[in-house]
């Protein structure tokens, strides 16, 4: 049986191995999301299955269990990755990206006016500012996003592990 899934906060991704067909692997999560119906919902076919927790409402910072069933060396192997909607992983790596080129850029261009005693762009270091603002800005948003989803990915968590228990 395998061991307890590592905590959240630190390993949000695990690989099961089983003996089990890929197929078992696909009917066994359908019929646990079956018996779990009240709390969850999810699509599951032979080879990925996306699961979440049901609310009256549809949350940005909604978490999803998303799992991968492969074959391996004669083996079953089954990735989970717990996290939000590729679309919300996206979007926030996209705003990290601008406004840390953006910083890196400004900043530069600030450095090189000084350092060559130019008065061409004084406004460089606001934008550089301003850009190191809204990256914090993200960042802090990213944080109150995994304090609101904290209870859904516990209860996923749960799913998990009782589900890996299973196979």
């Amino acid at each position: 049986m395998p061991e307890k899934l590592n905590p959240i906060r630190t390993r949000p991704r695990f690989k099961i191995f089983t003996d089990l067909e890929t197929q078992t692997c696909a009917e066994k999560l359908k019929s646990q999301l079956k018996i779990e119906n009240q709390i969850f919902q999810g699509n599951i076919n032979k080879e990925v299955a996306n699961i979440w927790v049901k609310t009256q409402h549809n949350e940005f910072w909604k978490p999803y269990l998303s799992l991968r069933i492969d074959k391996e060396n004669h083996q079953t192997v089954i990735r989970g990755v717990f996290g939000p909607s590729a679309a919300v992983w996206t979007f926030f790596m996209f705003l990290y990206f601008i406004f840390s080129i953006t910083f890196m850029v400004f900043i530069t261009i600030w450095i090189v006016t000084k350092q060559i005693k130019s008065t061409d762009f004084p406004w460089a270091i606001h934008v550089a500012i301003l850009s190191i603002i809204l990256l914090l800005i993200s960042f802090f948003a990213t944080k109150i996003g995994q304090i609101k989803a904290k209870s859904e990915m516990e209860q996923l968590r749960d799913f998990a592990e009782k589900t890996i228990e299973d196979l």
